[in-house]
């Protein structure tokens, strides 16, 4: 999963990047409104850690702009305001959850993983199909019921997979999930990491569809 994190305060936007990158997220980190809707209009983010004062554009501003142009990113709005008020007007303007700071960093990972699975269509915590099973809670990933010991990277790619069984990925999809901005992605990045999850489990598990890229099978 790659996030975009918007926030200007210093110490509170590296212990979060810290705190994506120990669960095995991807996440890129701007500090300005204007910085935010730049970054949104050019990568593709899964969701969107948006705080609400915010310097050159505040976050009402960026997710007005970004409801009005009809993206649909879930967005969690962190904040120092915790007014009723606050709350209820980023909501109505299409914020799917509201943490007021300061708060506990399990308690955002459990909102993070509660918004994605609304996205997603179900409140079913567990992704699996007819290989793997993958518990995004605590970042377990199971082949034909053994664990797997993966790496921050195959646990990533593994799991953008997982979320939709079936569908091809292709290369440049998957460097969008599994890497972040400041990260330098070898050209052959995604085949070692395939490779390497292949003699995890099966290379049967992970097709590769010649030309267009890779899927895994669909679901049970």
């Amino acid at each position: 999963m790659r996030i975009l994190l918007v926030e200007d305060d210093e110490k509170i936007g590296a212990a979060i990047s810290e705190a994506l990158q120990d669960a095995g997220l991807t996440s890129d980190w701007v500090k300005d409104g204007n910085a935010a809707l730049a970054s949104i209009e050019a990568g593709a983010f899964e969701l969107i850690l948006l705080d609400l004062g915010l310097p050159k554009q505040d976050g009402i501003s960026v997710i007005k702009k970004l409801r009005s142009k009809k993206n649909s990113v879930p967005v969690i709005m962190i904040t120092a305001r915790d007014s009723v008020e606050d709350r209820i007007l980023g909501l109505d303007y299409g914020a799917d959850d509201y943490l007021v700071k300061p708060f506990k960093i399990a308690e955002l990972m459990a909102r993070i993983r509660a918004v994605v699975r609304r996205h997603a269509g179900s409140g079913q915590p567990l992704l699996s199909n007819a290989d793997f099973t993958i518990e995004p809670s605590t970042k377990l990933a199971k082949f034909n019921g053994d664990e797997l010991d993966l790496t921050g990277k195959e646990y990533r790619l593994l799991h953008t997979m997982m979320v939709s069984p079936g569908r091809i990925y292709s290369r440049e999809e998957l460097e969008e999930k599994v890497y972040g901005w400041n990260e330098e992605v070898n050209s052959n990045a995604i085949e070692f990491l395939i490779h390497s999850l292949r003699k995890k489990s099966s290379k049967a598990a992970i097709k590769n569809v010649r030309g267009l890229g890779w899927m895994v099978n669909r679901d049970k």
